[in-house]
C-alpha cells in the first residue's frame, strides 16, 4: 500500500461525519480532467508517506474523528487494501471507499467482508463513451458490474460525475443517471481547473449554477437524491 497524501480533518468527505482522508498513489485511469496528477502520473508522483505514520496519526485521533475516507488515485489497485482497512476499523473508525469501478471483483470482496461503511464511485461518462474522458477504451462491462454491486450492497453510497462542459453534455448526464437508477445519491460535480492531467482543459468553462441545479431536479426522477457540488 502506497500512501501519498493525508488530510487530517474534513467535514465534507464522509456525509454527516468528521473524517480523515487518505490518498493512495497510483491509478489505472488517465482522466483528462484529473486534478491529482501527483497521484496518477509516475513522472509526477508525490513522495510516499510511511504507513506507520498514517496509523500513528489515526491512533491519536481515536474518539475524535468518526471516519476515514480512502481515495486516490485508485485504492483498489493495491492488493493489501483489505488489510489496511481492517486495521483502521479495529481502531473504531467508519470507512468510506472511493473507487473508479474498474475492478468489480475487488469491490465485491471488500463489501462482502464488511470492510466498508460507505462507498462512492465516479461515473465519468456513459459507459460506452469513456474514451472521450480517458483517451483510451475502458471495459463498460466492468463498470456496469461495479454499479450493480454497489446498488445491491445495502450500503450507503453515492455516484458522481465531474462535469467538463466540452466533454459532458446534458444528454450524457441523463444517460448516467439512468445507469445508476435507484441510487441513494448522484452528485454533479463542478469542474474547477487547477493542476490537470490535460492542461488543454485549463480554459474550459463550466455550466452555470442555475443550469446544474435545474438538471439536478430533473435527474432526481432516477435516484433518491441528486445534488450539485
Amino acid at each position: 500500500m502506497i500512501i501519498a497524501g493525508l488530510v487530517k480533518f474534513s467535514l465534507n468527505d464522509y456525509p454527516g461525519k468528521t473524517s480523515a482522508v487518505i490518498f493512495t498513489r497510483g491509478c489505472n485511469f488517465r482522466c483528462r480532467y484529473c486534478h491529482n496528477p501527483e497521484l496518477v502520473l509516475p513522472e509526477k508522483y508525490a513522495e510516499e508517506i510511511p504507513l506507520n505514520e498514517i496509523f500513528a496519526f489515526l491512533e491519536s485521533r481515536r474518539g475524535k474523528l468518526d471516519a476515514v475516507c480512502i481515495t486516490g488515485g485508485e485504492p483498489t489497485g493495491h492488493s493489501d487494501l483489505p488489510e489496511m482497512i481492517r486495521k483502521i476499523k479495529e481502531m473504531g473508525f467508519l470507512v468510506k471507499l472511493d473507487s473508479n469501478g474498474s475492478r468489480p471483483e475487488f469491490l465485491e470482496k471488500i463489501i462482502a467482508a464488511g470492510l466498508v461503511d460507505y462507498i462512492a464511485m465516479d461515473v465519468k461518462a456513459p459507459f460506452e463513451t469513456y474514451e472521450k474522458i480517458m483517451g483510451s477504451p475502458v471495459s463498460a462491462d466492468k463498470l456496469q458490474k461495479s454499479v450493480k454491486i454497489i446498488l445491491d450492497s445495502g450500503l450507503p453510497h453515492e455516484f458522481r460525475t465531474t462535469i467538463v462542459k466540452s466533454l459532458t453534455n446534458f444528454d450524457d448526464l441523463r444517460q448516467i443517471a439512468e445507469s445508476v437508477r435507484g441510487a441513494d445519491n448522484y452528485f454533479l460535480q463542478r469542474f474547477v481547473p487547477t493542476k490537470l492531467n490535460d492542461p488543454t482543459l485549463m480554459q474550459d468553462v463550466s455550466y452555470s449554477e442555475e443550469e446544474l441545479s435545474e438538471l439536478a431536479v430533473e435527474l432526481s426522477a432516477f435516484v433518491k437524491h441528486c445534488g450539485v457540488r
